[in-house]
């Protein structure tokens, strides 16, 4: 079977990347296919690469890198609310003439249409959070 994960939650206020996180190891464990995962509203928070949780709390944004490249998934991130929330790539980076960029590597900015994209390509739309 094929899903497409949403996650709406931010690690440091919500239980819906850690949820989400959990669900799509199982989905890769049980064999099926993850065709997106889209990060929206706070949410895009799970790609941030400055946030650096208590040492003794799990640093959700690390794993949910590691489990992205792990498994060489589509991982997207909603351009409009990680710029709102100072989240940005190079290229918007630059765009902007901010100071620097910190959007984590394996995920990429881009607009809702890839959550409908990736809607259409599942079998299944997962949401976390809302």
């Amino acid at each position: 079977m094929k899903f497409a994960l949403a996650v709406y939650g931010a690690p440091a206020n919500s239980q819906a990347p850690q949820s989400a996180l959990h669900f799509a190891r199982a989905v890769v464990a049980g064999g099926h296919e993850i065709v997106r995962l889209f990060f929206y509203q706070d949410g895009v928070n799970t790609a941030t690469a400055i946030a650096q949780p208590p040492q003794d709390e799990s640093n959700l944004p690390e794993e949910w890198q590691q489990f992205i490249q792990a498994h060489n998934l589509d991982a997207v991130v909603c351009i409009a609310a990680a710029l709102r929330r100072g989240i940005v790539n190079q290229a918007e980076s630059d765009r902007y003439e901010l100071p620097g960029h910190n959007l984590r590597k394996g995920y990429e900015l881009s607009g809702l249409g890839q959550l409908l994209d990736g809607a259409l390509m599942a079998d299944r739309l997962i949401t976390f959070g809302a």
